[in-house]
This record gives C-alpha cells, sequence and structure tokens, in this order.
C-alpha cells in the first residue's frame, strides 16, 4: 500500500476542520450531530456545550428542542457508554453495540437466553408508546420473572437486582426518555423503546467507520476500533475492504485511513480558541497513546482523570489542548474558571476570555450576570 506521508499538525487541522473547530458548523443540531458523530453522554450538561462550542450561535434552547422533538436519541451505545447521536444514524450504531459485545446485559451467565429475548420484545412493546421509569420497568421485568422463573440463572437474577437491572436496562433496544416529557439538566432514567438495529451488521459497520472518518479522520484501524469499542482485526478488514478510501502514512509509522473528499486544511491554517466540554470526543476517537493530534503528551495526565476516569472539560490554543476550565454559580453570577496548563499570549488569553463569556451565557442563561477568572500558576 502507497500512503502519502502526513504530519501532526496536518492531522490536528483536519480534526478542526471536520469537528466545526476551525469555521462553524452552519446546520440544524442534528445536522451538526450527523457530522461530527456521536456525542459521550456521561455528563449530560456537556452535551449541549459540545454543540455549542461547534457552532456559530446555538440557542440555549435548541439542543432540548432537539431530542424532545426526537431528533437525537441518547442511549448507552459504544463501549456500553451513553451517547447522543442523530436518529438517522441510531439503527447502525446499535448494530455495532451489539457486534463488538457491548450490547451483551449478560454478568454472570453466557450463551442464548431465548426467554429473556422474549422479556426484551414485550418490554419494547411496554415502552413503545412512552417511557417507563426505572422503578416501572424494574416492576415489568420482575413480574416476568414471576411468569418464567426460568429465564435466567438464579445467580444472574441476583446480580441484576442488586444493580437495579442497569446492565439488562442499557441495551440499545432503548433509549432514554423523561417519562414526564421534560427534558433537563440530567439525563433521564426512563426507557422507550428504540428504533431497530440494523439487520445488516457488517454493513452498519461499514457505515459506523465511515461515520468516524468523516467525523476524525484519518485514522488507523486501531483508533476506528478503539472509538467503537471492537478488535482490531474486523476493523482493518473492513477499511482494506473499502475501495474508494485514500490513505496516509503518519510519520512513516502507522498507515492511517480517510474519505477521498474530506477537508484536510494547510498545516498553518489559522484555528480560533475553543472551550471543549468533559469528554469531549475529540479527545477520545483515537487509541490512546495516539492522540498528540490534539492532546499534548505533557498535558495528557492532568487532562484525563485515572482515578474516576473523567476526561475534563478543556480549551484549545492554536488548536492544542492548552488549559482546563469549570464553570460555578454563586449569587446568580455564572463564573468560568480557566487554568492554563501553559503559558499564554496576551491575544490568546483575550480571546479566551471572550470565548468563556459566550459560554456563561449559554450554559447558564438565567444567572444576572457572567464572568471569568484565570487562574495563575
Amino acid at each position: 500500500m502507497t500512503a502519502a506521508g502526513i504530519t501532526t499538525r496536518e492531522l490536528n487541522r483536519a480534526l478542526l476542520a471536520r469537528q466545526g473547530l476551525l469555521e462553524p458548523i452552519d446546520d440544524s443540531v442534528p445536522g451538526v450531530l450527523a457530522r461530527v458523530g456521536a456525542v459521550q453522554a456521561q455528563s449530560w450538561p456537556a452535551v449541549p456545550v459540545a454543540v455549542w462550542t461547534r457552532t456559530a450561535d446555538l440557542a440555549p434552547e435548541a439542543f432540548l428542542g432537539a431530542v424532545e422533538r426526537g431528533e437525537l436519541l441518547l442511549a448507552t451505545l459504544l463501549r456500553g457508554t451513553l451517547h447522543v447521536v442523530a436518529a438517522e444514524q441510531y439503527p447502525a450504531y446499535a448494530a455495532v453495540t451489539a457486534l463488538t459485545g457491548a450490547a451483551d446485559w449478560r454478568r454472570k451467565t453466557e450463551g442464548p437466553a431465548p426467554l429473556m429475548d422474549r422479556l426484551v420484545a414485550e418490554l419494547r412493546e411496554h415502552t413503545a408508546e412512552r417511557a417507563r421509569t426505572a422503578d416501572e420497568v424494574c416492576a415489568f421485568i420482575e413480574a416476568f420473572l414471576e411468569r418464567h422463573p426460568d429465564a435466567t440463572t438464579d445467580e444472574e437474577i441476583a446480580f441484576q437486582r442488586q444493580y437495579k437491572w442497569r446492565p439488562f436496562r442499557g441495551v440499545p433496544a432503548f433509549v432514554r426518555a423523561p417519562a414526564d416529557g421534560e427534558w433537563g439538566t440530567k439525563a433521564p432514567e426512563a426507557l422507550r423503546a428504540a428504533p431497530p438495529a440494523a439487520e445488516d451488521q457488517e454493513a452498519a459497520l461499514a457505515e459506523v467507520i465511515r461515520a468516524h472518518l468523516r467525523a476524525f479522520g484519518p485514522a488507523a484501524a486501531d483508533d476506528v476500533a478503539t472509538w467503537i469499542g471492537h478488535r482490531t482485526p474486523p476493523v482493518r478488514d473492513a477499511l482494506a475492504g473499502m475501495d474508494d478510501l485514500v490513505t496516509f502514512s503518519e510519520d512513516g509509522r502507522r498507515v492511517l485511513y480517510d474519505l477521498p473528499d474530506a477537508p484536510r486544511p494547510d498545516a498553518d491554517a489559522p484555528a480560533p480558541v475553543k472551550l471543549l466540554p468533559a469528554f469531549d470526543s475529540t479527545l477520545l476517537a483515537y487509541r490512546s497513546t495516539h492522540r498528540e493530534r490534539i492532546l499534548p503528551a505533557a498535558h495528557k495526565d492532568v487532562v484525563y482523570a485515572k482515578s474516576n476516569l473523567q476526561i475534563k472539560p478543556t480549551f484549545l490554543v492554536d488548536g492544542l489542548v492548552a488549559g482546563m476550565w469549570s464553570i460555578a454559580v454563586k449569587r446568580r453570577v455564572a463564573t468560568v474558571a480557566l487554568r492554563p496548563l501553559e503559558k499564554l499570549s496576551a491575544a490568546d488569553r483575550e480571546a479566551l476570555e471572550a470565548e468563556a463569556v459566550r459560554l456563561a451565557r449559554f450554559a447558564q442563561p438565567e444567572a444576572k450576570d457572567h464572568a471569568v477568572v484565570v487562574e495563575e500558576g
């Protein structure tokens, strides 16, 4: 395979261009998600910020409006983790989640479980018309087990009960939705039947791989595999079977794949300062040892909290992570605290403060005032 060379800085600009971090994306909220890929959602307040920072003038109510209309769906998907995806892409993501094994709810048993498959089907019917609370779902499961005591093992039942059937509830046959229909500041626990997963898992895998390249490329097979929670060999085989892709060599070390018409700006393309939320996809879309295109190695252990597996909110200067931020409201004043990890120029500091005020106004529109502090040292 002949691959053109590509530098880390060129990879950085390609990533920024696709994520709306060079030029804002001018599209609807679901259109933005379809372009930038699945958004990790362990921190629910981080998701609208992820959309906001990639657009020019997102209204605070625009994101919640999209989820209320069902244009975006929240579910346990890639790597068994909560994600928000565009509704039109949900069937492919759900099928890939099943293909990778992340959809397997079982913790103490293995093998076929036809009666439990029947439970999923009946629970989907039960949640088809409206979202059911976690307690309602658990009651439905327990009633089913009373009728079918041999549906699974006693050991599995005991484990699931210990966690209120959370592993079972976290399968892509269901999406999260508020039982009362009101989306707010916390991710809802209630479940509603999801759109059916795509039947052709291999075609779904190809679709999701292309979505990854569109959002984060150029990328290597192990980058894509890391993001979707799959083994590298089948991803590499799928990439090799896509004869329309172009390839690059990252400093002569790894082969990276890309869509032929995807943006790859010049390395010197100007990049504005940006604030990224917790768990931002740009910091997670590659194998952990190959994230230098956006996360300098010197900052990796500061941004990633190993104790609780969190990726902290960060800010970018010249397209690279250069610090972290947080927001707090006290006496109705929303204050964004910026913590630089390296020395900032006066121009970058001024631009960051302006962007931080814009973020505070978006994230806390009801605050009476909005402020920024820069932590020194």
